[in-house]
């Protein structure tokens, strides 16, 4: 049983969680204790010797109490100051965190967000042993958040290249459909980086299509982060001040999965929880496996395309999670929107009608789509959304 909040661990030490009740107290071996600091339970875990495995991932604990679990039997993974970010972090990223200290004289360079990129490109450290465990702890932490986050909730995936300017046709496109998606009542899920994914991530973030407007409008004073992600930063945290819409406690419309992998594309700052992560390859095989209600896709270069037949794979086995999941037996569309892009300029689509309607299954001939306009998109992934959700059981 993870424990990540400490209110938790003091209901079990207290003897209130039936389900580790041993001997007229609750039994403390086969929990996780993640990012917890510890110092406020210290007396209550020195009490105690039944610490045969008890996992302590991360948080802060004393000395004392470090020797005193080990002794009986815990196992302790400890914090590492000299990491730029948290490995055992319990809870996904909210932008003002990736970015905190970009005010500052190091700009970007300083943040976490920054120190993080660096370590990535150190080599040293991508031939340690030590730091490579570290990155993926620091992955399967962020897996489990973005679980938590996401449990139960109908995501729509929204793929994009990440070249298209603040104010640009496609900026705008992506920030209508993440906004028409969001306000149907789906999740929007991007690859968390700029160009069409912030436009998405935007849109679902906003509170109407006249914010929308209004929000590109000012953004696009700052078109791009290639001159300097300090400005193109800056710039998303005043504006999404400006909106102010997403309070804690509102209902989740916005996230972000980017990756360090592409570390010269900063993080957009609309998603209200951003799961960033070392592993391109966890954080793209990720973002499709959530994308449950669907995956709409904006013209993109080569990643694009990479997800695109990602995707595509999904649907053609059957095998992912969001399938099997769904109470109305149908796959989650895929849909393309731009017929000459997807035909002509990266002629995607034609590979892509092969593989389902040649060689694939009759499931997957009725899933991919290609469309010209956000409004068809939209239309197809919530009628798809709607019949899914009247086939869920009462509940859910």
């Amino acid at each position: 049983m993870e424990i990540d909040r400490l209110e938790t661990l003091r209901g079990i030490l207290a003897g209130h969680s039936p389900q580790h009740h041993r001997g007229g107290r609750s039994a403390l071996g086969g929990l996780r204790l993640q990012d917890l600091d510890l110092h406020e339970v210290e007396d209550e875990l020195l009490a105690r010797t039944d610490l045969t495995d008890l996992v302590v991932l991360g948080g802060r604990l004393s000395p004392a109490l470090m020797m005193h679990l080990v002794r009986h039997g815990a196992i302790v993974f400890p914090s590492d100051p000299q990491a730029p970010v948290n490995v055992y972090r319990a809870r996904t990223y909210t932008a003002d965190e990736l970015y905190a200290g970009l005010h500052e004289e190091q700009g970007y360079a300083g943040t976490p967000d920054g120190r993080a990129y660096v370590w990535t490109l150190d080599r040293r450290s991508g031939r340690d042993a030590y730091a490579t465990m570290l990155r993926a702890i620091h992955d399967e932490s962020i897996t489990d958040a973005l679980d938590d986050e996401l449990d139960g909730l109908p995501v729509v995936g929204v793929m994009g290249g990440h070249a298209a300017h603040r104010g640009s046709t496609v900026y705008a496109a992506a920030a209508r459909l993440g906004f028409a998606l969001a306000d149907a009542g789906l999740v929007v899920a991007t690859g968390g980086g700029p160009g069409a994914m912030e436009g998405a991530n935007l849109g679902a973030y906003a509170g109407s299509m006249a914010d929308v407007g209004r929000s590109i409008a000012r953004l696009a004073r700052t078109p791009s982060y290639q001159l300097s992600i300090r400005d193109w930063a800056r710039a998303g945290l005043t504006e999404r001040g400006r909106l102010g819409l997403r309070e804690p406690g509102s209902r989740l419309r916005s996230v972000g999965i980017p990756t360090w992998f592409y570390g010269h594309e900063p993080p957009n700052v609309f998603g209200q929880a951003i799961a960033k992560y070392f592993s391109n390859a966890l954080r793209e095989d990720g973002l499709l496996a959530r994308s449950s209600h669907g995956v709409v896709v904006m013209p993109g270069s080569a990643g694009t395309v990479q997800e695109v037949f990602q995707a595509a794979s999904r649907l053609y086995y059957g095998r992912c999670l969001p399938v099997r999941d769904r109470p109305d037996g149908h796959l989650p569309p895929l849909v393309l929107i731009g017929r000459s892009y997807w035909t002509s300029t990266l002629p995607a689509w034609p590979a892509l009608r092969a593989l389902a309607f040649d060689h694939g299954k009759a499931g997957m001939r009725d899933a991919v789509h290609l469309v010209d306009t956000v409004e068809a998109a939209v239309e197809l992934v919530v009628a798809k959304a709607g019949a899914s959700r009247s086939a869920m059981p009462l509940g859910r």
